[in-house]
């Protein structure tokens, strides 16, 4: 195994979205392992590969791009986070089906752009046949639905960006 096949295996390895891969092919072993994304769209970290050839026992680290470290796209995620900061996101309190409004022929709740306060309605989610309806517990401008209308989502997924000044 050269290299190249390595960085194919590595390449593969974070598509998948596995955290960990051992593999052993002849004398040598390889161990991928990448953390677990903590949330959506969070940027990933650069998974490692540890190599050790098991007849002659030395161990070998090698980052899988060392590349990405300067990468714009980096800076670029970095502004977005500093210009977000100052944001509060309103996450799910349930797992269940996201509804922006009561009916598809209503208007939603809320948009992007609308003033709420505590203990407006704000989305209703449904679970097990029953219709749960979600009241903010803050105070601010909608900045961003994060979540399409009738999709399904987990507990504490952000579901909403409020600017609360």
């Amino acid at each position: 195994m050269n290299l190249n096949d390595i960085q194919e295996l590595i390449k593969f390895v974070a598509k998948s979205g596995a955290t960990e891969v051992d593999l052993e092919i002849d004398n040598i072993k390889i161990s991928i392992k990448s953390p677990a994304k903590k949330r959506r769209g969070a940027q990933d970290e650069v998974p490692m590969i540890i190599h050790k050839d098991l007849t002659q026992e030395s161990v070998a680290v090698i980052p899988n791009s060392q590349a990405v470290a300067e990468s714009p796209e980096l800076d670029k995620n970095k502004t977005q986070e500093e210009e977000t900061d100052h944001l509060i996101t309103i996450k799910s309190s349930m797992i269940g089906t996201f509804y922006r409004g009561s009916s598809p022929e209503i208007p939603p709740f809320v948009s992007v752009g609308d003033e709420i306060n505590i203990g407006d309605t704000i989305c209703i989610i449904e679970a097990m046949k029953l219709f749960n309806e979600i009241e903010s517990e803050v105070s601010g401008k909608i900045v961003k639905i994060l979540i399409d209308d009738s999709t399904p989502i987990e507990f504490d997924q952000p579901l909403f960006l409020v600017d609360p000044s």
